[in-house]
Protein backbone atom coordinates (compact mmCIF):
# COMPACT_ATOMS: atom_id res chain seq x y z
CA UNK A 1 0.00 0.00 0.00
CA UNK A 2 0.74 3.48 -0.34
CA UNK A 3 0.97 7.00 1.62
CA UNK A 4 -1.40 9.29 -0.45
CA UNK A 5 -2.87 13.56 0.45
CA UNK A 6 -5.57 14.62 -1.29
CA UNK A 7 -3.81 18.02 -1.76
CA UNK A 8 -6.92 20.12 -1.48
CA UNK A 9 -5.96 20.38 2.24
CA UNK A 10 -3.22 22.77 0.82
CA UNK A 11 -5.03 24.94 -1.28
CA UNK A 12 -3.27 27.94 -0.27
CA UNK A 13 -0.10 26.98 -1.35
CA UNK A 14 0.87 26.74 -4.82
CA UNK A 15 1.97 23.88 -6.70
CA UNK A 16 5.06 23.95 -6.35
CA UNK A 17 4.94 24.55 -2.74
CA UNK A 18 2.79 22.00 -1.53
CA UNK A 19 3.96 18.96 -2.91
CA UNK A 20 7.84 19.84 -2.20
CA UNK A 21 5.84 19.62 1.39
CA UNK A 22 4.35 16.68 1.28
CA UNK A 23 7.29 14.96 -0.29
CA UNK A 24 9.02 15.98 2.83
CA UNK A 25 6.55 14.72 5.32
CA UNK A 26 7.23 11.32 3.59
CA UNK A 27 4.21 11.01 1.33
CA UNK A 28 4.37 8.46 -1.76
CA UNK A 29 1.43 9.78 -3.55
CA UNK A 30 -0.65 12.50 -4.95
CA UNK A 31 -4.65 12.77 -5.73
CA UNK A 32 -5.46 16.15 -7.50
CA UNK A 33 -8.54 18.43 -7.37
CA UNK A 34 -8.90 19.03 -11.03
CA UNK A 35 -12.45 20.90 -10.62
CA UNK A 36 -15.74 20.29 -8.97
CA UNK A 37 -16.04 21.16 -5.65
CA UNK A 38 -12.43 20.28 -4.74
CA UNK A 39 -11.21 23.06 -7.02
CA UNK A 40 -8.29 23.75 -9.44
CA UNK A 41 -6.13 25.03 -6.84
CA UNK A 42 -3.28 22.89 -7.71
CA UNK A 43 -4.43 21.87 -11.51
CA UNK A 44 -6.50 23.66 -13.48
CA UNK A 45 -7.24 21.61 -16.72
CA UNK A 46 -8.11 24.65 -18.74
CA UNK A 47 -4.52 25.96 -18.75
CA UNK A 48 -2.46 22.54 -18.57
CA UNK A 49 -4.46 21.17 -21.91
CA UNK A 50 -3.84 24.58 -23.85
CA UNK A 51 -0.25 25.69 -22.20
CA UNK A 52 2.72 23.06 -22.88
CA UNK A 53 4.66 25.12 -20.82
CA UNK A 54 2.39 25.40 -18.19
CA UNK A 55 1.31 21.47 -18.18
CA UNK A 56 5.70 20.99 -18.06
CA UNK A 57 5.92 22.89 -14.69
CA UNK A 58 3.19 21.17 -13.04
CA UNK A 59 4.59 18.00 -14.39
CA UNK A 60 7.79 18.95 -12.27
CA UNK A 61 6.15 20.03 -9.40
CA UNK A 62 4.92 16.38 -9.23
CA UNK A 63 7.24 14.14 -10.51
CA UNK A 64 10.40 16.34 -9.65
CA UNK A 65 9.54 15.62 -5.76
CA UNK A 66 9.81 12.22 -6.70
CA UNK A 67 5.28 12.00 -6.02
CA UNK A 68 3.09 9.88 -8.30
CA UNK A 69 -0.36 11.20 -9.16
CA UNK A 70 -2.57 8.23 -7.27
CA UNK A 71 -5.54 10.12 -8.91
CA UNK A 72 -7.07 13.46 -10.09
CA UNK A 73 -10.75 14.03 -7.97
CA UNK A 74 -13.97 16.00 -9.80
CA UNK A 75 -16.22 15.84 -6.95
CA UNK A 76 -19.50 17.23 -8.49
CA UNK A 77 -23.06 16.85 -9.45
CA UNK A 78 -23.40 16.58 -13.19
CA UNK A 79 -27.31 15.66 -12.85
CA UNK A 80 -28.26 18.73 -11.20
CA UNK A 81 -31.50 19.85 -11.83
CA UNK A 82 -30.66 23.45 -12.49
CA UNK A 83 -29.09 22.93 -16.60
CA UNK A 84 -26.48 25.65 -16.22
CA UNK A 85 -24.93 24.34 -12.47
CA UNK A 86 -25.03 21.11 -13.93
CA UNK A 87 -23.65 21.75 -17.07
CA UNK A 88 -21.03 23.51 -15.37
CA UNK A 89 -19.95 20.21 -13.40
CA UNK A 90 -20.12 18.19 -16.25
CA UNK A 91 -17.46 20.31 -18.03
CA UNK A 92 -15.19 19.71 -15.43
CA UNK A 93 -15.68 15.78 -15.65
CA UNK A 94 -15.05 16.25 -19.53
CA UNK A 95 -11.94 18.58 -18.73
CA UNK A 96 -10.60 16.40 -15.90
CA UNK A 97 -10.86 13.33 -18.04
CA UNK A 98 -9.07 14.95 -20.79
CA UNK A 99 -6.24 15.83 -18.41
CA UNK A 100 -6.26 12.47 -16.95
CA UNK A 101 -5.71 11.30 -20.44
CA UNK A 102 -2.93 13.82 -21.07
CA UNK A 103 -1.02 12.65 -17.80
CA UNK A 104 -1.54 8.76 -18.09
CA UNK A 105 -3.33 8.83 -15.21
CA UNK A 106 -6.03 6.26 -15.24
CA UNK A 107 -8.48 7.07 -12.23
CA UNK A 108 -11.07 9.54 -11.63
CA UNK A 109 -12.48 10.12 -8.24
CA UNK A 110 -16.07 11.73 -8.01
CA UNK A 111 -19.69 11.94 -7.12
CA UNK A 112 -22.59 10.40 -8.34
CA UNK A 113 -24.69 13.32 -8.09
CA UNK A 114 -28.54 13.91 -7.46
CA UNK A 115 -30.64 15.06 -9.79
CA UNK A 116 -33.83 16.84 -9.13
CA UNK A 117 -37.66 14.80 -8.54
CA UNK A 118 -38.99 16.38 -12.32
CA UNK A 119 -37.39 17.73 -15.33
CA UNK A 120 -38.68 21.16 -13.57
CA UNK A 121 -36.94 21.06 -10.34
CA UNK A 122 -34.79 23.74 -9.00
CA UNK A 123 -32.59 21.33 -6.61
CA UNK A 124 -31.81 18.04 -5.90
CA UNK A 125 -34.06 15.94 -4.15
CA UNK A 126 -32.41 13.26 -2.05
CA UNK A 127 -34.34 10.32 -1.60
CA UNK A 128 -34.30 8.58 1.69
CA UNK A 129 -37.86 6.79 2.50
CA UNK A 130 -40.10 4.62 0.53
CA UNK A 131 -43.15 6.12 1.51
CA UNK A 132 -45.77 7.98 1.04
CA UNK A 133 -45.31 6.64 -2.73
CA UNK A 134 -44.01 9.53 -4.48
CA UNK A 135 -40.87 9.40 -3.31
CA UNK A 136 -40.35 5.75 -5.14
CA UNK A 137 -41.36 7.43 -8.27
CA UNK A 138 -39.12 10.32 -7.85
CA UNK A 139 -36.20 7.59 -7.11
CA UNK A 140 -37.23 5.40 -10.31
CA UNK A 141 -37.13 8.72 -12.18
CA UNK A 142 -33.95 9.98 -11.00
CA UNK A 143 -32.09 6.12 -11.52
CA UNK A 144 -33.85 5.20 -14.56
CA UNK A 145 -34.21 8.57 -16.83
CA UNK A 146 -31.37 10.41 -15.23
CA UNK A 147 -28.60 9.41 -13.58
CA UNK A 148 -28.11 5.64 -15.50
CA UNK A 149 -28.23 7.13 -19.19
CA UNK A 150 -25.86 9.93 -17.81
CA UNK A 151 -22.72 8.03 -16.56
CA UNK A 152 -23.42 5.43 -19.56
CA UNK A 153 -22.48 8.21 -21.84
CA UNK A 154 -20.11 9.60 -20.17
CA UNK A 155 -18.51 6.50 -19.09
CA UNK A 156 -18.04 5.54 -22.66
CA UNK A 157 -16.52 9.01 -23.18
CA UNK A 158 -13.95 8.54 -20.32
CA UNK A 159 -13.41 4.89 -21.83
CA UNK A 160 -12.61 6.58 -24.75
CA UNK A 161 -10.04 8.70 -23.20
CA UNK A 162 -8.09 6.22 -21.57
CA UNK A 163 -9.49 6.43 -17.99
CA UNK A 164 -9.70 2.47 -16.30
CA UNK A 165 -11.91 3.30 -13.34
CA UNK A 166 -14.71 6.42 -12.05
CA UNK A 167 -14.27 5.87 -8.21
CA UNK A 168 -17.42 7.21 -6.85
CA UNK A 169 -17.32 8.82 -3.44
CA UNK A 170 -20.67 6.61 -1.35
CA UNK A 171 -21.46 10.24 0.49
CA UNK A 172 -25.08 10.78 1.06
CA UNK A 173 -27.04 13.57 -0.38
CA UNK A 174 -26.31 12.25 -3.90
CA UNK A 175 -27.37 8.87 -5.57
CA UNK A 176 -24.38 6.40 -3.90
CA UNK A 177 -24.28 6.82 -0.80
CA UNK A 178 -23.46 3.41 0.04
CA UNK A 179 -22.62 -0.08 -1.35
CA UNK A 180 -25.86 -1.31 -2.68
CA UNK A 181 -26.26 2.20 -4.50
CA UNK A 182 -22.57 1.53 -5.69
CA UNK A 183 -23.42 -1.89 -6.92
CA UNK A 184 -26.46 -0.83 -8.70
CA UNK A 185 -25.38 1.83 -10.60
CA UNK A 186 -22.17 -0.78 -11.09
CA UNK A 187 -24.21 -3.02 -12.65
CA UNK A 188 -26.16 -0.67 -15.19
CA UNK A 189 -23.18 1.40 -16.12
CA UNK A 190 -20.06 -1.38 -16.50
CA UNK A 191 -17.16 -1.79 -14.43
CA UNK A 192 -15.67 1.50 -14.98
CA UNK A 193 -17.54 2.02 -11.96
CA UNK A 194 -16.34 1.26 -8.32
CA UNK A 195 -16.38 2.73 -5.26
CA UNK A 196 -14.21 5.08 -3.47
CA UNK A 197 -14.53 4.00 -0.01
CA UNK A 198 -14.93 7.01 2.84
CA UNK A 199 -15.20 5.91 5.73
CA UNK A 200 -15.95 8.65 7.27
CA UNK A 201 -19.78 8.78 5.85
CA UNK A 202 -20.34 5.08 6.24
CA UNK A 203 -19.06 5.20 10.35
CA UNK A 204 -21.98 8.04 10.84
CA UNK A 205 -24.83 5.93 8.70
CA UNK A 206 -24.21 3.32 11.00
CA UNK A 207 -22.24 1.19 8.10
CA UNK A 208 -19.77 -0.80 9.39
CA UNK A 209 -16.69 -0.43 6.97
CA UNK A 210 -14.64 -3.73 7.31
CA UNK A 211 -18.34 -5.37 6.10
CA UNK A 212 -18.70 -2.73 3.27
CA UNK A 213 -15.86 -3.31 1.81
CA UNK A 214 -16.25 -7.25 2.17
CA UNK A 215 -19.20 -6.30 0.19
CA UNK A 216 -17.77 -4.14 -2.51
CA UNK A 217 -14.55 -6.60 -3.21
CA UNK A 218 -13.34 -6.02 -6.49
CA UNK A 219 -15.44 -2.22 -6.64
CA UNK A 220 -12.93 -1.02 -3.99
CA UNK A 221 -11.21 1.55 -6.79
CA UNK A 222 -9.92 4.10 -4.43
CA UNK A 223 -9.77 5.09 -0.81
CA UNK A 224 -9.88 8.07 1.29
CA UNK A 225 -8.46 8.12 4.79
CA UNK A 226 -11.06 10.11 6.97
CA UNK A 227 -12.68 9.49 10.16
CA UNK A 228 -15.49 10.64 11.78
CA UNK A 229 -16.46 10.65 15.64
CA UNK A 230 -19.90 10.03 16.52
CA UNK A 231 -21.55 12.31 19.52
CA UNK A 232 -23.83 9.33 21.27
CA UNK A 233 -25.49 12.22 23.40
CA UNK A 234 -26.76 14.14 20.35
CA UNK A 235 -27.52 11.08 18.55
CA UNK A 236 -29.84 9.64 21.23
CA UNK A 237 -31.98 12.93 21.17
CA UNK A 238 -32.15 13.58 17.61
CA UNK A 239 -30.56 10.57 15.51
CA UNK A 240 -27.81 10.87 13.11
CA UNK A 241 -29.07 12.97 10.26
CA UNK A 242 -27.89 16.53 11.39
CA UNK A 243 -28.58 19.41 9.05
CA UNK A 244 -26.79 21.60 11.71
CA UNK A 245 -23.48 23.45 10.04
CA UNK A 246 -20.62 21.65 10.73
CA UNK A 247 -18.90 24.03 12.20
CA UNK A 248 -21.66 23.49 15.28
CA UNK A 249 -19.17 20.58 17.11
CA UNK A 250 -20.67 20.21 20.18
CA UNK A 251 -24.19 20.59 19.01
CA UNK A 252 -23.86 17.84 16.11
CA UNK A 253 -25.02 14.34 15.88
CA UNK A 254 -21.41 13.84 13.99
CA UNK A 255 -18.24 15.74 13.12
CA UNK A 256 -15.33 14.61 10.62
CA UNK A 257 -12.28 13.75 12.44
CA UNK A 258 -8.73 13.27 11.56
CA UNK A 259 -7.99 9.52 11.63
CA UNK A 260 -7.76 8.16 15.42
CA UNK A 261 -9.52 10.87 16.74
CA UNK A 262 -12.85 9.06 15.66
CA UNK A 263 -12.31 5.49 15.92
CA UNK A 264 -9.23 3.52 17.21
CA UNK A 265 -6.31 1.76 15.76
CA UNK A 266 -7.33 -1.41 16.08
CA UNK A 267 -10.94 -0.37 13.99
CA UNK A 268 -8.58 0.78 11.33
CA UNK A 269 -6.16 -2.03 11.43
CA UNK A 270 -9.27 -3.66 10.95
CA UNK A 271 -10.25 -1.61 8.03
CA UNK A 272 -6.42 -1.64 6.08
CA UNK A 273 -6.75 -5.72 6.64
CA UNK A 274 -10.49 -5.99 5.00
CA UNK A 275 -8.81 -4.18 1.87
CA UNK A 276 -5.84 -6.21 1.72
CA UNK A 277 -8.44 -9.50 1.53
CA UNK A 278 -10.52 -7.99 -1.25
CA UNK A 279 -7.39 -7.15 -3.23
CA UNK A 280 -6.76 -3.59 -2.61
CA UNK A 281 -3.16 -2.70 -2.41
CA UNK A 282 -3.40 0.59 -3.43
CA UNK A 283 -3.23 4.01 -2.64
CA UNK A 284 -4.72 5.46 1.14
CA UNK A 285 -5.56 9.09 0.25
CA UNK A 286 -5.62 11.02 3.36
CA UNK A 287 -8.60 13.60 3.23
CA UNK A 288 -8.17 16.95 6.17
CA UNK A 289 -11.53 17.78 6.61
CA UNK A 290 -11.63 18.29 10.73
CA UNK A 291 -12.63 21.53 12.20
CA UNK A 292 -11.10 20.98 15.24
CA UNK A 293 -7.17 20.65 13.72
CA UNK A 294 -5.60 22.88 11.49
CA UNK A 295 -4.62 21.64 7.66
CA UNK A 296 -1.15 21.17 9.08
CA UNK A 297 -1.74 19.77 12.34
CA UNK A 298 -4.25 17.58 10.66
CA UNK A 299 -2.02 15.99 7.57
CA UNK A 300 0.88 15.47 10.23
CA UNK A 301 -1.55 13.68 12.48
CA UNK A 302 -2.76 11.47 9.96
CA UNK A 303 0.27 10.87 8.46
CA UNK A 304 1.75 9.52 11.54
CA UNK A 305 -0.98 7.71 12.45
CA UNK A 306 -1.32 5.77 8.59
CA UNK A 307 2.56 4.23 8.73
CA UNK A 308 1.36 2.61 12.08
CA UNK A 309 -1.55 1.29 10.46
CA UNK A 310 -0.74 0.65 6.59
CA UNK A 311 0.89 -2.65 4.85
CA UNK A 312 3.61 -1.59 3.17
CA UNK A 313 4.99 -4.21 2.21
CA UNK A 314 4.11 -8.10 0.07
CA UNK A 315 3.08 -10.41 2.83
CA UNK A 316 5.41 -12.76 0.45
CA UNK A 317 5.26 -17.12 1.13
CA UNK A 318 3.56 -18.40 4.17
CA UNK A 319 6.48 -19.99 5.11
CA UNK A 320 4.57 -21.80 8.28
CA UNK A 321 2.17 -23.28 5.89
Amino acid sequence: MKLGVLTVVLGEMDTAGAMKYLAEQGVQCVEIGCGGFPGKAHADPKILLSDPAELEKFKEAVYGNGLEISALSCHGNPVHPDKDVAASFHEDFIDCILLAEKLGVKRIVGFSGCPGDSPASRYPNWVTCPWPDDFLRILDWQWNEVLIPYWKRTAEFAADHGIEKIAFEMHPGFCVYNPETLLRLRAAVGNIVGANVDPSHLFWQGIDPVEAIRELGDAVYYFHGKDSAIDRTNVAKNGVLDTKHYGEVIDRAWVFRTMGYGHDLKVWKNIISMLKKVGYDDVISIEHEDSLMSPAEGLSKAISFLREVLIFEQAGEMWWA
